[in-house]
């Protein structure tokens, strides 16, 4: 899979955090909600200007992206997730936000 489908508008986001059931570790907290019907799933990802300029925001959403894309291929089908990078995942390497983004999944049991 080379893409995925991306949340895009802000009422597609709230009504994930309103009805979705979110889970956390020290760099990233995930909200999961089950969409009607089969699909792919779609992701938004939020980082805040508390951690860091546009480059950094920038870079963080680009990790988060990709290691969401090599891992989504094992998730189940057909649920809206939106991803937000706390402050403290400012200087995080590559391979602790995947390991990250992966226990996030374990933990909701997408895969």
């Amino acid at each position: 899979m080379d893409r995925f489908n991306s949340l895009k508008k802000n009422a597609d986001f709230q009504s994930v955090y309103r009805t979705g059931r979110s889970h956390a570790n020290p760099y990233l907290v995930m909200y999961v909600r089950k969409r009607d019907g089969e699909g792919e799933n779609r992701v938004g990802i939020s980082v805040s200007k508390k951690v860091g300029n546009s480059v950094v925001r920038h870079r963080l959403k680009r990790l988060i992206r990709e290691s969401f894309r090599l891992n989504c291929g094992h998730a189940l089908k057909g649920y809206d997730l939106v991803i937000i990078a706390r402050e403290k995942s400012r200087g995080i390497t590559y391979r602790e936000i995947t390991e990250a983004v992966v226990g996030l999944m374990k933990s909701h049991r997408l895969i």
